[in-house]
């Protein structure tokens, strides 16, 4: 009985010792909860979604081992009812080509004085209808369309950019990293776009009178693009846009291993988030273009400038609503790492 006694109260003491760090732990995790509350919400601008980044998660089983990209597979087409959104213009240079919330993509065009830039491109079932026909719907010319921006290596992001690749002239453009990401993914060929134009940090594309920014934030995907806009028109007005891209961290997907962990690509991701954050601020990004419907109810913000008095103020504008989001996945990040070091 003796040869028991000692190692139990060895782990009794042990406990004793770890048990104040977890609770240490456990109320930081509640700290940076309450900031992100504090952020996610202002009249207009409803970012209750994104706060759903802090939900404590649950008991997870053991991580398996990365599995093989499986045999490639082309993912059935929804019913277009379920994905098609009517059109819209959001300033007098940008336009909503994007679809619903069933598959969350937003699709952006920047109209300039040389041409169009597609911020991503949806499903390739998607393209011809929400992209090339709203486009017309405008009396715009999307063999105009110079540059495709894909923002992650994701199917209803890139595959899109495969039909304008085969059907227009315009670059198609990921980082490096993305790239890699879509060649070794279990997508068929004909989905993934040739590869073109590789995008650096900080690299600038400008087309006519616009300039993008581009940043390789990594954490959604290992080359994740982020930008900052400029100018967005609004008849003399003239405004910044951020467009941070992915909602959450990634650690694999579509048979393609990001990150070697979960906690590497959420410590990836937070300082991603921070990064962002801080270059958005400094460039005075006072819209925020989202990635995903979701994020913000953008189709809301899309339904209000509808009922838009002349001159009243604009659904998509707000500086505090680019510090905000960013705000709110920071601190559910932080949150998501205090709650694993709680355990």
């Amino acid at each position: 009985m003796k040869g028991f006694w000692v190692p139990a109260f060895c782990c009794l003491l042990l406990l004793a010792a770890l048990a104040p760090k977890a609770n240490a732990q456990a109320a930081n995790a509640q700290a940076h909860v309450a900031v992100a509350k504090a952020a996610a919400y202002e009249p207009g601008q409803d970012l209750t979604n994104l706060f759903g980044m802090c939900a404590e998660p649950g008991p997870r089983a053991a991580a398996p081992a990365p599995a093989a990209a499986a045999a490639p597979a082309r993912p059935k087409p929804l019913p277009r009812d379920q994905w098609y959104t009517e059109p819209a213009k959001v300033f007098d240079n940008v336009y909503y080509v994007g679809a619903t919330r069933v598959t969350d993509v937003t699709i952006w065009a920047i109209t300039t004085s040389e041409g169009i830039i597609l911020i991503d491109a949806g499903w390739d079932y998607q393209t011809e209808d929400l992209v090339v026909n709203g486009l017309k719907k405008f009396n715009l010319d999307p063999q105009q369309i110079k540059y495709v921006l894909v923002t992650t290596a994701k199917p209803q992001n890139f595959s899109g950019a495969r039909y304008l690749q085969d059907h227009t002239k315009a670059r198609i453009a990921l980082s490096e990293a993305d790239w890699n990401v879509i060649e070794k993914s279990n997508f068929p060929a004909d989905m993934k776009p040739k590869r073109d134009m590789v995008v650096t940090d900080g690299q600038k594309v400008t087309l006519g009178d616009v300039t993008v920014t581009l940043y390789v934030t990594p954490g959604n995907s290992p080359g994740t693009l982020s930008m900052i806009i400029s100018p967005l028109k609004d008849g003399n007005q003239k405004h910044v846009a951020s467009h941070f891209a992915g909602r959450g961290f990634v650690v694999a997907q579509d048979g393609v291993q990001y990150f070697p962990t979960e906690l590497d690509a959420m410590k990836i991701w937070t300082e991603q988030i921070k990064r962002f954050k801080d270059i958005a601020e400094k460039a005075g990004a006072d819209v925020f273009l989202s990635p995903r419907v979701s994020i913000d109810n953008t189709l809301d913000k899309l339904h209000a400038l509808q009922f838009r008095k002349p001159g009243g103020p604009h659904p998509l504008v707000s500086k505090a609503a680019v510090s905000r989001g960013q705000t709110v996945l920071y601190e559910c990040m932080q949150a998501q790492l205090a709650y694993r070091a709680a355990k």
